[in-house]
């Protein structure tokens, strides 16, 4: 897989993913277990995102946040 999620976009996705699963533990320990679900799901994704730098609906949509090349970013 192609990386598609540039430096700041994967910052980005970072913080909101380790909030989104703070926010998740959070709603876990108050009872809100499908709110916790919801948002441990999003988080763990958005840090999946973070980590491999390769996003699927990046790649459905065609969009690509890296900058390389003559090209820069391109969106």
């Amino acid at each position: 897989m192609k990386q598609n999620v540039g430096q700041s976009d994967r910052i980005l996705r970072g913080v909101l993913g380790i909030w989104l699963v703070v926010a998740a533990v959070s709603a876990l320990r108050d009872g809100r277990r499908t709110t916790a679900a919801t948002a441990g799901i999003a988080g763990l994704g958005l840090l999946q995102n973070t980590v491999s730098g390769f996003c699927g609906c990046n790649w459905l949509l065609g969009i690509d946040t890296t900058c390389e090349g003559e090209d820069g970013c391109r969106l």
